[in-house]
């Protein structure tokens, strides 16, 4: 039976972009977890890892819900960075996945036109050879 670890990594392996995808989604939620540990280091409002975690969450996507904010200088101007950084990370992952949608049409259209060039090949072939029956009866 196979790892788990085996079940995860065969498809990253076979298709790059989702190998991509899967380290874009590392990457962002990398930095949540550290932009919650900032949060929670210099946020007073946030006592606890998960406030901190939330709060970067919440910053980052611009939900801001209101149930923790920012209440120092130095917190609000993290915030204007988590807030970009944000932006950033959600746009490369979504650009990833379109990218794969892109890539699974691409893949249907690559496999119809070589279908189709099988086909004429093989009906050029078909010509050829009686063609070649032809003259040798002559």
């Amino acid at each position: 039976m196979a790892s788990l670890w085996q079940r995860i990594a065969s498809p990253l392996q076979r298709w790059p972009i989702l190998r991509r995808l899967a380290l874009q989604l590392v990457v962002a939620g990398t930095v949540l977890v550290g932009c919650g540990v900032v949060y929670w280091w210099i946020e007073p409002h946030t006592p606890t890892l998960s406030d901190g975690l939330w709060l970067a969450f919440v910053t980052a996507s611009t939900l801001g819900y209101g149930d923790l904010i920012p209440s120092t200088h130095a917190s609000r101007m993290f915030s204007v960075f988590v807030v970009l950084l944000g932006f950033g990370v959600l746009s490369f992952v979504t650009a990833a996945i379109a990218a794969t949608f892109v890539e699974s049409q691409e893949r249907r259209m690559e496999r119809e036109i070589l279908h189709d060039l099988h086909r004429q090949v093989k009906a050029l072939h078909t010509e050829l050879e009686s063609l070649r029956e032809e003259m040798r009866r002559r």
